[in-house]
């Protein structure tokens, strides 16, 4: 075994690593850009070495100094993670011309499945299922639209080398195509130093289902199952779980030796994963392999009871699998949930700054149901704009799906996120969803049932009831704190603490009455004559509101705001207003500003780096056109015209690093 390995990776992925690798016994080195010098897994490791500066071809992806980090260090081995140099054979030999080991498949394999074109045809060749289309390198945009029209539209443009989501772009007719190889080939050369692509026919609402492959230096190879992926934005992953609802145990055999037969057929040798789409007559074909760890690997983990990080470093080191496919034993259900900075509400666009508010559930189990928690990051942490957003994952076990969903839907609630935006409340909202609860799936999902962009739902039902409870239990709280505070005027009662409250949630109007009890508050509804028994040690300044109302446990974000508070549970948001009724009166008189509305400049609607400008001073555009490109986090975001309008002024170059908010064009 490894003495001391070094992790070529950065946020979650090399935290989730040095902590297997602690257990271990094998000391760890971090590596570490400019921008990530403060970053958790700089602070996890036994010693961290910087690299260079924040842009990865200078830092992450630069071979040549990680590879001297290796010798500066004494590392025996490197683990790359994912993303980045996983899948580069060219840094599995340049390793191995040091003597450095690369946990890792070998490099043949890692270039016969990272050059997507060349594993679709290694793929043919080993009998498996593939999806039509051109197994070859696009070279310009006449030769991809007689290709696209041959296959018919909707086509898929797909990067040849990486994966991740990253250089994919969907075409329905060939003028979306030029731009589809445009976004595609840039976001390709920027993620992996590879701008190749080729098409494919897009398989219209299919699912995302892969097999997890364990693949020992001895010829030994297993699957442990299936995990289904379909919930995607922008061709991205955000919740995963294994089992699939949809995968039958002779579907999952099926798909099961055809990924063996695949990794027989390039000899790989480590944790792999083989990923096919299904469509929904259960047909399924090959959409590439990767060679290296998933981002989703811990669903699997927690069905299957095997650390796939562990047996990676164990195989690197030359040990047998420890485990026959007859051994493999999977138990419960597991969901994920990638929590990311980004804004829902705004076509996921990404989000970065700092951190000011991290309070992750606690890990462990609770209720027959176990919690972990995959995190890269700590309250006072800034999130870069140069790296993918992710900032943690959820991840919940239970006896079946159904416990799994309900569990992971109680630890959103819990998470306290502020400083960036961030996509819990659409997760929690996801969670709560009837397609998603039935298990009826697609990488459509979020188009389909979300087409206009997520908004938060107001609260209605029993979820009204709840919040406005916590609501006038939080106000009351704090109208006791105040009375402890000393030099008050003796003799006077305020009238809140009579226990008369109004609580507005949005437009509807809750007036309640609040009574102390042995086992709790009493909140009394007086409208419907409903009665809701809340119990807490909630205290002021507290993020989550924990505790149990009619004896059901609940979790409730509290945000403060002007005379009540910014409440948010299972996805729904409100404003809470919590007021005596005098108070009430007098708010009911009070003048409201209106906010005016207007189009007169394009604003960078993320911090990132403008790569291009498509129009000029004095140009006229038409609504939808394509006024710009910006780059953040590793993915290309198009600002289009919302109406016809003439440009006024260009307010920035391509090249400039923009910051939230900066103006780019105006408008006459």
């Amino acid at each position: 075994m490894f003495a001391k390995i070094l992790i070529a990776n950065r946020g979650e992925i090399a935290c989730r690593v040095i902590r297997t690798a602690r257990a271990m016994g094998v000391a760890t080195v971090a590596v570490y850009s400019e921008a990530d010098k403060g970053a958790l897994h700089v602070r996890m490791a036994d010693e961290a070495i910087a690299i260079g500066p924040a842009a990865p071809e200078h830092s992450y992806l630069d071979i040549e100094g990680i590879v001297a980090a290796c010798k500066a260090s004494g590392a025996e081995a490197v683990h790359p993670g994912y993303g980045f140099l996983s899948e580069r054979a060219a840094f599995a030999r340049a390793l191995g011309r040091e003597g450095i080991v690369f946990i890792g498949p070998n490099a043949t394999a890692i270039e016969a499945m990272g050059d997507k074109i060349a594993a679709k045809n290694f793929a043919r060749a080993a009998g498996v299922s593939v999806v039509p289309g051109f197994a070859g390198a696009i070279d310009d945009g006449a030769e991809a639209a007689r290709i696209a029209e041959g296959l018919g539209y909707p086509v898929m443009v797909k990067a040849a080398g990486g994966g991740g989501g990253r250089g994919m772009r969907i075409a329905a007719s060939a003028p979306e195509l030029t731009e589809a190889i445009a976004r595609a080939r840039s976001e390709a050369k920027s993620s992996f130093g590879d701008d190749r692509i080729f098409i494919e026919k897009f398989i219209a609402d299919p699912r995302h289902i892969e097999i997890q492959l364990l693949c020992d230096r001895h010829g030994a190879v297993i699957h442990l199952g299936e995990r289904e992926c379909s919930i995607q934005r922008r061709n991205q992953k955000i919740v995963e779980e294994a089992p699939s609802p949809f995968v039958d145990a002779a579907m999952c055999e099926a798909m099961g030796d055809q990924a063996i037969a695949l990794a027989r057929a390039v000899s790989y040798d480590s944790a792999g994963t083989v990923e096919f789409i299904v469509d929904q007559d259960r047909n399924f074909f090959f959409l590439e392999m990767n060679a290296r760890l998933q981002v989703e690997h811990p669903v699997t983990e927690l069905t299957s009871g095997v650390d796939l990080v562990e047996q990676m470093i164990r195989i690197a080191a030359g040990e047998p699998l420890s485990v026959s496919q007859s051994d493999v034993r999977l138990s419960g259900w597991a969901i994920e949930t990638r929590i990311y900075a980004e804004d829902p509400e705004h076509g996921f666009l990404p989000s970065a700054g700092r951190l000011a508010l991290w309070r992750p559930p606690p890990e462990g189990r609770r209720d027959g149901a176990a919690l972990r928690l995959d995190s890269g990051v700590f309250e006072g942490a800034d999130i870069p704009v140069d790296y993918d957003p992710l900032m943690a994952k959820l991840i919940t076990h239970a006896g079946d799906r159904a416990a799994a969903i309900e569990a992971q839907a109680d630890a959103l609630d819990q998470l306290a996120i502020d400083g960036v935006r961030h996509n819990a409340l659409f997760l929690a909202a996801l969670m709560d969803h009837p397609r998603w609860r039935k298990g009826e799936l697609s990488t459509s999902f979020i188009a389909q049932e979300f087409p206009a962009g997520f908004r938060p739902r107001a609260p209605a039902g029993e979820l009204a009831l709840r919040l406005a409870a916590v609501a006038a239990s939080i106000d009351h709280r704090m109208n006791q704190r105040r009375r402890l505070i000393s030099g008050q005027t003796p003799g006077l009662k305020p009238q809140s603490v009579d226990g008369a409250l109004i609580v507005f949630l949005a437009s509807a109007r809750c007036d309640v009455q609040i009574e102390e009890g042995e086992d709790g508050l009493l909140v009394r509804f007086e409208a419907s004559a409903a009665d809701r028994l809340c119990a807490s040690d909630w205290g002021a300044g507290q993020p989550i509101w924990r505790g149990s109302i009619d004896g059901a446990r609940v979790a409730v974000g509290v945000r403060p705001i002007l005379n009540g508070y910014a409440l948010t549970h299972r996805g729904v948001t409100v404003d809470a207003y919590v007021l005596t009724r005098r108070e009430a009166e007098l708010a009911a008189l009070m003048p409201r500003a209106i906010r005016a509305e207007g189009f007169a400049a394009v604003t960078s609607p993320m911090p990132g780096l403008l790569k291009a400008i498509h129009v000029g001073a004095g140009d006229a555009v038409k609504a939808g056109q394509a006024l710009c490109v910006i780059e953040a986090m590793k993915m290309e975001t198009v600002l289009r015209a919302e109406r016809d309008a003439t440009v006024e002024a260009v307010c920035a170059e391509a090249g400039d690093r923009l910051a939230i908010d900066a103006v780019i064009l105006r408008f006459v």
